[in-house]
């Protein structure tokens, strides 16, 4: 099932990182090909939030409290 998508490619690594994450190596090697701009460790969580909103509403439970932690974080 694709789902075509056009948008900033540190949108893609904040998903990755959410869910338990790909090998330290991979962020490594992506980090010496292509460095993040500063101040993505900030953005991550809202790039984040939507996922996280999306599971509190489909599946409830913890999200929820997550998710205001992470609305918290931005505010």
């Amino acid at each position: 099932d694709p789902a075509p998508y056009w948008g900033d490619r540190e949108v893609d690594i904040a998903m990755t990182e959410l869910f338990g994450g790909f090998p330290a190596e991979f962020y490594r090697g992506y980090d010496r090909a292509f460095p993040l701009d500063s101040g993505y460790k900030r953005r991550k969580t809202l790039y984040n939030l939507y996922h996280i909103l999306n599971h509190f509403n489909l599946f409830g439970g913890s999200y929820e409290s997550q998710a205001n932690r992470m609305i918290a974080e931005i505010l």
